[in-house]
């Protein structure tokens, strides 16, 4: 069970790290709106005062989910640069160098990232 779930979070990993991320940002902005500008929430954005009340928690609660967000983004688009640019190469004795960190980069990756890899290690007869 636990592998169909690790599974689909990581065929859409990058979706869900851009919506962690604008979820953060959404939810630090009202942390911050609430903790500084204490009267704007309750004039214009109607808020109750439960909501002004856990101010501080809103602003740390948005900046955790955005820190979350913001790093499992980063860590996507720099791990699929670095596939991606291992993979370019026509040359095996490249490829080998890199190989082992390559499969165990690929493993965190959607499946389309392990095809690829599978073409290009039987293009070049690589084991």
């Amino acid at each position: 069970m636990s592998g169909k779930i690790t599974g689909f979070f990581r065929e859409f990993a990058l979706i869900f790290s851009i919506i962690l991320t604008i979820l953060g940002i959404f939810v630090l902005f009202i942390g911050i709106t609430t903790v500084w500008f204490q009267d704007i929430p309750r004039q214009y954005l109607n808020f109750n005062d439960f909501l002004i009340s856990c101010n501080v928690y809103f602003l740390i609660l948005g900046f955790i989910v955005f820190a979350f967000g913001f790093y499992y983004l980063y860590t996507y688009i720099k791990n699929k640069r670095f596939i991606e640019k291992e993979l370019e190469t026509n040359k095996r004795s490249e490829l080998q160098k890199q190989h082992l960190k390559l499969k165990i980069t690929v493993k965190k990756m959607p499946k389309k990232y392990k095809k690829m890899l599978k073409e290009k290690e039987k293009e070049l007869h690589l084991k």
